[in-house]
């Protein structure tokens, strides 16, 4: 364990799933509510002539959940990333227990819009998330964008934004189904975009249905000069009557490696003096989503998604004390490749979801299933690729009007194997807190309020 010291440094962008306190904050797979594509309809203008608006939402949750280890988790090095050998290690004789736990989240809208005439509109967004009252992403906002459109031409946005392939997997699809975190935050996508640029066509009239095209580019860190980031990804949207498709593909270079959709996408490394010991490495992802409207009460909801990573060769980016190493990705550790030691190997999977709601009245049932796959790799080392794990959850959801909304939940996680967890999930205890490698299944349930406004 000495041979690799742990680096004080966490991921910039990413979350571990166990914090430290009296009380374990964790994201549950029904707490997370998304950020639709644009602000909601009943957003609150005001100014001279509606210029400005402001919405938002704020909500809480209680869950019980079983075999989880308090009071700080299982992990014996809880700050160190999954990726890296020294945070294989669990606590000895660590019980596991049943947890009762929270959960808050609070998300703002600023915008302004204003008619240029001749059919071109200036809006300006500004978003940002709060979850269990901290900043959610500490050192970026969530949106902060200016967008040109027109009617005709389509929409031009420049500024901070987040990735399609987070946002429609979070929402719609993963909020109805209380699988966001299952779903939207894991596999091989990024978030938050720092620097994007982004075309949005305007609504084509195809074979009878609605289509929308879409483009995007991020340049990411310019602090980097031999390992430059680039982000690219494209979006296309159906709409025919009661079915919608949403098909996205995102190719990356030089992010922060990870397996965890909902980071940022900005450098290979927090500190551009390491520039010069990194190795270059990229990720991509596909994404095909689709929600049919069956009947006025009955929805049914399933997707596809196939992740690639290059992999990423661990080394010691920065010299100490203490020694910083770079963000590896599904590496050997202490092994070799063509003389490169610790060498990390490129890797695929294949994650499926499915869900369906049924609504009656006020009230909407819903049941969904995530299934993360094993990774196809030539890792001579178990790094997860041989584990994967299926997430079963229901819940009903009461709307009292006036933004107002009750629910509550259960859900359950199975994985394949006791020991790392999927190569796909960005931790070892992604899903509330029930970690690969003390048990091979948990259970949760809980409640929850939600205010619109």
């Amino acid at each position: 364990m000495s041979q690799y010291p742990h680096s004080p440094q966490r991921r910039p962008g990413i979350r571990t799933a166990i914090t430290r306190g009296t009380a374990r904050w964790f994201r549950n797979s029904t707490a997370l509510v998304a950020l639709a594509a644009s602000m909601p309809a009943q957003a609150l203008d005001f100014g001279p002539g509606g210029i400005f608006s402001i919405n938002g939402f704020g909500e809480a949750t209680a869950t019980v959940g079983n075999n989880q280890c308090p009071p700080e988790g299982c992990q014996l090095s809880p700050e160190t990333d999954r990726q890296r050998i020294w945070a294989d290690a669990v606590v000895p004789g660590r019980t596991l227990s049943t947890e009762v736990t929270g959960f808050t989240q609070f998300q703002l809208w600023l915008g302004a819009k204003y008619d240029l005439g001749g059919g071109f509109r200036i809006k300006g967004t500004l978003s940002q998330n709060w979850r269990d009252f901290k900043i959610d992403t500490p050192g970026f906002v969530r949106e902060r964008n200016v967008a040109l459109s027109h009617e005709e031409y389509g929409t031009l946005t420049v500024g901070e934004t987040v990735s399609r392939t987070w946002q429609f997997a979070d929402f719609p699809f993963g909020s109805n189904l209380g699988l966001s975190s299952a779903w939207a935050g894991s596999g091989a996508g990024y978030r938050n975009l720092t620097r994007a640029v982004r075309y949005t066509s305007r609504v084509f009239d195809v074979a009878d249905g609605d289509m929308v095209l879409e483009a995007t580019y991020d340049r990411g860190s310019d602090d980097f000069k031999v390992n430059k980031p680039s982000f690219y990804e494209l979006w296309a949207h159906y709409g025919k009557g009661d079915l919608s498709i949403d098909a996205m593909y995102q190719r990356t270079r030089n992010g922060t490696p990870s397996a965890f959709g909902a980071a940022v996408f900005y450098a290979p490394f927090y500190d551009p003096a390491a520039d010069g010991r990194l190795g270059a490495s990229g990720q991509s992802v596909a994404l095909l989503q689709a929600i049919y409207q069956y009947s006025p009460k009955i929805e049914l909801s399933g997707a596809i998604r196939r992740n690639q990573w290059s992999g990423a060769y661990a080394v010691v980016a920065l010299d100490g004390p203490p020694l910083q190493w770079n963000f590896p990705f599904n590496v050997d550790w202490g092994g070799t490749l063509n003389g490169v030691p610790n060498p990390g190997y490129p890797a695929r999977s294949t994650d499926i979801a499915l869900g369906a709601r049924y609504r009656m009245d006020k009230w909407t049932f819903s049941t969904g299933l995530v299934y993360i796959g094993k990774a196809s790799t030539g890792n001579p080392s178990e790094r997860g690729q041989s584990n994967s794990a299926l997430v079963n959850t229901i819940g009903a959801t009461y709307n009292y009007g006036n933004g107002w909304e009750a629910s509550a939940f259960a859900g359950m996680i199975h994985y394949r194997l006791k020991g790392l967890a999927p190569l796909g999930m960005p931790s070892n205890a992604t899903i509330n807190a029930i970690d690969s490698r003390v048990t091979k299944a948990g259970n949760w349930f809980g409640v929850g309020i939600k205010y619109n406004f």
